[in-house]
């Protein structure tokens, strides 16, 4: 049992999500969810939201079956919501069922305060 099972579930999955139905999500304490930053590498490492994995978007598609069951709730977030909002829909055509994007995507999360990573660079 969930140490916070007494608390109300976190609101079903929408098509757009705000930063804080994800961080709602995250602080509920089972998300069984995936968070995909879509942009590509270099913006990754920059700076993304806690959890999230790199899939960049002209990977997302031959990648996806490897990495997700169809049924995962999936967050997505790119460069622009337009850049996730496409993704999503091609992910939907090819099946995934619970797919949303993040609405304003890391620039929103930071400027909500939630926590960011990077991925520090290796010099040689």
């Amino acid at each position: 049992m969930n140490l916070f099972s007494w608390l109300p579930k976190p609101k079903p999955l929408r098509p757009e999500s705000r930063v804080y139905d994800l961080k709602e999500r995250l602080d509920w304490g089972e998300p069984a969810l995936s968070i995909v930053d879509i942009r590509d590498r270099a913006d990754f490492s920059a700076s993304h939201v806690t959890g999230a994995i790199s899939i960049p978007a002209h990977q997302l598609l031959e990648t996806a079956h490897r990495c997700f069951e169809r049924d995962r709730d999936l967050y997505l977030y790119g460069d622009t919501d337009a850049d996730a909002k496409t993704a999503a829909e091609h992910l939907r055509a090819l099946g995934y069922t619970s797919v949303s994007i993040l609405r304003g995507g890391v620039a929103a999360w930071k400027a909500a305060g939630f926590p960011v990573e990077t991925v520090p660079q290796v010099v040689a």
